[in-house]
C-alpha cells in the first residue's frame, strides 16, 4: 500500500495502550450513533444497503441456526438475518448503537453488550458470524478472529464485511473523497467531523483483499476467500471453520 498518502491525522490512536484505544473508539461511536446511519447513507450513496443485503443471502439464515452479528451496531444486518425460527444475535459494545436501532425495531433480535476480543459465547455455539465494517475497529483483529473462530461450530461460517483496497483505477478519486468528503459530511450531517476522520482513517489502516486472507488463513479458518464490491471499495471474506 505504499501508493497511498500518508495519514495527516492519528487523533492519537496509535500512541495509546489497548484500553485507552478502546475507550477512545467507543466514545467514536456514542458520539456518532444518533446519525450513523443517515451518514451512512449519504457517504455510500445508499450502496451499503446493497453490499449488506448481499451479506445477508450469501449467510444463508435457515431455521433452527444461532446466527451472531458481531459489531452489529444499529442492526442492519441482523435485521436482515432475523425471522422467529432462529436465534439472531447482535453483538456490539456500544449501548448506544443499539439503542439507536432499537428504536428502528430489532424484532426476533437478542442484544448482547460485548467486545469482540472476548465474547461470552461457549465454544462451537455459532452456526454463522457475520460481521459488517466492524471488524478494523477492534482493538485487537488477530483476537477477533481467534474468537470468532472459538464460537463458531465445526463447519460454521465467518462473512466478514469491510471497506479494502479498491482497483487503482479508481484509488485517487477514492482517496480524494474519503479525505476531502467524508469529514465535511460528518461536520454537516452528524457535526462529528472529528469523529469521521477517524473512522475514514481506520479505512485506509485496514488491510488489503490479500492481507485479510491470510489473517483469516492464521486464525485457522479454511475455504477462505473474497468477493469485491464496487470495484474494491468494499469486499466480502468468506471462511469456514474445519469440520
Amino acid at each position: 500500500m505504499s501508493d497511498d498518502p500518508p495519514l495527516k491525522h492519528s487523533f492519537g490512536f496509535q500512541q495509546v495502550d489497548a484500553d485507552e484505544r478502546r475507550r477512545r473508539i467507543r466514545h467514536v461511536f456514542e458520539v456518532v450513533a444518533p446519525r450513523y446511519d443517515l451518514m451512512n447513507d449519504f457517504m455510500s450513496f445508499g450502496i451499503h444497503r446493497l453490499w449488506k443485503r448481499s451479506v445477508a443471502r450469501q449467510a444463508r439464515p435457515s431455521a433452527g441456526q444461532t446466527i451472531v452479528d458481531l459489531a452489529g451496531g444499529t442492526g442492519d444486518v441482523a435485521r436482515l438475518l432475523a425471522a422467529p425460527d432462529r436465534e439472531v444475535l447482535l453483538v456490539d459494545p456500544s449501548l448506544p448503537m443499539m439503542r439507536a436501532g432499537r428504536r428502528k425495531g430489532l424484532e426476533h433480535i437478542r442484544l448482547l453488550a460485548a467486545s469482540g476480543e472476548a465474547l461470552p459465547l461457549a465454544d462451537a455455539s455459532v452456526d454463522t458470524l457475520t460481521i459488517a465494517f466492524g471488524i478494523r475497529n477492534m482493538t485487537d483483529m488477530e483476537a477477533a478472529l481467534a474468537e470468532i473462530h472459538r464460537v463458531l461450530r465445526p463447519g460454521g461460517r465467518c462473512l466478514c464485511l469491510e471497506f479494502s483496497r479498491p482497483l487503482a483505477l479508481i484509488r485517487p478519486l477514492y482517496h480524494l473523497y474519503s479525505f476531502l468528503v467524508i469529514p465535511r459530511l460528518g461536520a454537516r450531517v452528524a457535526r462529528q467531523p472529528a469523529a469521521y476522520t477517524y473512522l475514514v482513517e481506520s479505512i485506509r489502516r485496514f488491510p488489503d483483499q490479500e492481507e485479510m486472507k491470510a489473517l483469516m488463513l492464521q486464525a485457522g479458518f479454511e475455504r477462505v476467500r473474497y468477493r469485491n464490491y464496487s470495484l474494491g471499495i468494499a469486499c466480502l471474506h468468506l471462511a469456514t471453520k474445519a469440520g
